[in-house]
């Protein structure tokens, strides 16, 4: 069930954040035009592809460590 939870919340977290923030450097670097949605989610696909796995592998190791470092 772990795994699960682990798997879901990385889905859920990863695209949450990969969405706000693709949006706002899209608007920043663009402001809003006839193209900032088509460019905001292509933007958004590529920033997931690679958020996904990067929260997935990583959230798990900084979990341990900070639980580590505010139990010593």
């Amino acid at each position: 069930m772990e795994k699960k939870v682990h798997l879901m919340f990385s889905l859920v977290m990863s695209a949450f954040m990969v969405l706000i923030m693709s949006f706002v450097v899209t608007y920043l670097n663009i402001g809003w035009t006839d193209q900032t949605i088509d460019k905001w989610l292509h933007s958004f696909v590529i920033a997931w592809v690679v958020g996904f796995p990067l929260l997935y592998v990583f959230a798990p190791i900084f979990k341990k460590s900070i639980t580590q470092l505010l139990n010593k």
